[in-house]
């Protein structure tokens, strides 16, 4: 029987690679720091990334047919700051980092130089998350090396309450 701790020590254990998922209208943008995510089928290729229901990336993304999925190095401390730490509600997070136009117009990070934009394939009610089932479209894989972790991402002061 779980005392209503162990589970959430457990989860606490885990050191798994964060990720920025960004979205665009083509009028707004927005990102957000992400750590619950995955790939969940080799064949057909599927990821799932889950956002919070209290970011504004999430209210964008419910009307959006694409994503577009950062894998974050380990050395963008910064970056991850800013899109864990910063909410879109109030600040131009792409004001303040190199980035480009991608596929179906999705702002891709500069720093990241592998991520992948995926087309929504479903959503998912998962609690305090929305799920978002992508289908890979487009990736690029520019570089080898160690990802930004959860572990790192707890020190950054959230900014939307968790």
């Amino acid at each position: 029987m779980d005392d209503g701790g162990s589970f959430d020590g457990l989860m606490g254990e885990l050191d798994y690679s964060m990720f920025i998922v960004t979205a665009t209208d083509g009028d707004e943008r927005q990102g957000c720091l992400v750590g619950f995510a995955g790939q969940t089928s080799i064949d057909p290729s599927r990821f799932l990334v889950c956002l919070s229901e209290k970011n504004r990336t999430t209210r964008l993304a419910a009307r959006l047919d694409h994503l577009a999925v950062h894998f974050v190095p380990a050395s963008a401390d910064p970056l991850a700051e800013l899109f864990g730490g910063t909410t879109g509600d109030d600040h131009d997070k792409f004001a303040d980092c190199a980035w480009r136009p991608g596929p179906h117009g999705l702002p891709i990070l500069d720093e990241c130089r592998n991520w992948f934009v995926g087309r929504v394939l479903e959503r998912l009610d998962l609690g305090d998350h929305v799920g978002h089932l992508l289908e890979p479209e487009v990736a690029s894989h520019g570089e080898t090396g160690p990802e930004f972790s959860f572990h790192r991402a707890k020190r950054i002061d959230p900014g939307h309450e968790a």
